[in-house]
C-alpha cells in the first residue's frame, strides 16, 4: 500500500470509509465549480470515480491519493497523478491534480499534498514531466501550480465541454527540491 506522510497529512490509497466524505466534497457546487463543466457528483458517481482512481493505480502504478488530516484522520479530498485521456493534446503527459473540501481551503493543504505528489512522481515513479490542467479563472489552483514550480505553457480547450484550459507544466529533470 502506497502512503506518503507530510507534516500534516497522510496521502494513501482509497478505502470504503472514504466514499461518504468524498461524495460530500463532490456534492459542493463551489468545490466543483472548476471541475469539468461544474456539475456536482452524487454518491453513486463518486463511488464510480473512486473505482476508476483505484483502477488507475493498478494500471499505471500511480493515481489519486486520498488525503487525510494526520491529527483527526478525516478525509479532506485528494491529490495525485492521472493520465488525462480526455485531452489527447497533452498526452503522453501525466497530470498532477488536487481537490479539497471547501473548509480546508486557504490553509496550505493543497500545496503540501501536491508537493508530496510531485516528489513521488519524480523519486518513486521516475516521471520526467507533469502538467496541470486549470481553468483560467481558478486562481487558487494556479497558485498551487506556481508554488510547485510549474509554469504556464499554453491554452487549450476541453474537448467535451468547450471550456478553456490552461496547461501548466514542470520538467522534473530540472526540478530542485
Amino acid at each position: 500500500m502506497t502512503e506518503i506522510l507530510t507534516p500534516r497529512l497522510l496521502l494513501r490509497r482509497w478505502s470504503d470509509d472514504d466514499l461518504v466524505p468524498m461524495s460530500e466534497i463532490n456534492a459542493d457546487s463551489e468545490v466543483m465549480r472548476w471541475i469539468r463543466d461544474g456539475s456536482v457528483l452524487d454518491l453513486e458517481q463518486t463511488a464510480e470515480a473512486i473505482e476508476r482512481w483505484e483502477d488507475e493505480w493498478d494500471e499505471e502504478g500511480f493515481g489519486l491519493f486520498a488525503v487525510e488530516l494526520l491529527g483527526s484522520g478525516e478525509l479532506i479530498g485528494f491529490a495525485g497523478l492521472s493520465v488525462p485521456h480526455f485531452l489527447p493534446a497533452v498526452l503522453p503527459d501525466v497530470e498532477i491534480g488536487w481537490r479539497l473540501g471547501r473548509s480546508y481551503w486557504g490553509q496550505g493543504y493543497a500545496s503540501e499534498a501536491a508537493h508530496a505528489v510531485l516528489e513521488f512522481a519524480l523519486q518513486d515513479r521516475g516521471l520526467d514531466r507533469l502538467v496541470s490542467l486549470i481553468q483560467p479563472s481558478n486562481e487558487a489552483s494556479v497558485n498551487v501550480a506556481e508554488k510547485l514550480g510549474m509554469t504556464f505553457e499554453r491554452e487549450t480547450v476541453h474537448p467535451e465541454f468547450g471550456l478553456p484550459l490552461q496547461v501548466y507544466a514542470i520538467d522534473l529533470t530540472e526540478y530542485q527540491a
